[in-house]
């Protein structure tokens, strides 16, 4: 982490690593056969946190539609001030993020998250199907959003405002 802050995700190398370490490149390709594998531990790492944040973000949100299109907002801003959760993305390897952004690890970490929260979802309606197909729809509006950002730019309202009309009642 402390290489990507000094040299950026572009420039990074696992030299760098190495020599931050004290120790020869070897090593570090003992562990990380390229940098694609480091910077998914590093996001990784950078993901436990962030599910222990945006449950606390929603925990007091018991409507399915509002829990969504909070956690939905918040993620997305959080994004810009968490480099770590997109190293893939910031480091130029798009295609990457974009075919992985629903992998079952993702859907995984998605379903660790909703069932922490405050949601009753059976008692919505909700089924195990529909949670899976809910996370995925989450992780693709997500995905959308980072790849082609909102033009202008939207305020933190203005985007939940959005959400709230496609997602939520009307």
């Amino acid at each position: 982490m402390r290489c990507v802050d000094r040299v950026g995700p572009q420039r990074f190398t696992l030299a760098d690593v190495a020599a931050e370490l004290g120790v020869i490149r070897q090593t570090v390709y003992r562990y990380y056969a390229s940098t694609d594998e480091l910077f998914i531990a590093v996001g990784e790492h950078e993901l436990a946190g962030f599910a222990n944040d945006i449950t606390a973000r929603v925990s007091r949100i018991t409507e399915p539609s509002a829990w969504v299109v909070e956690a939905l907002a918040w993620t997305y801003e959080q994004l810009h001030v968490r480099p770590y959760l997109t190293l893939l993305l910031a480091a130029g390897r798009s295609e990457r993020f974009s075919r992985g952004v629903t992998s079952k690890e993702a859907i995984d970490v998605g379903h660790d998250i909703l069932k922490r929260s405050r949601v009753d979802w059976a008692a919505a309606g909700y089924d195990s199907r529909d949670i899976d197909e809910l996370i995925e729809l989450m992780l693709r509006i997500l995905q959308s959003l980072v790849i082609d950002p909102p033009n202008p730019p939207r305020t933190g309202r203005e985007l939940r405002r959005c959400l709230r009309g496609w997602i939520g009642p009307h």
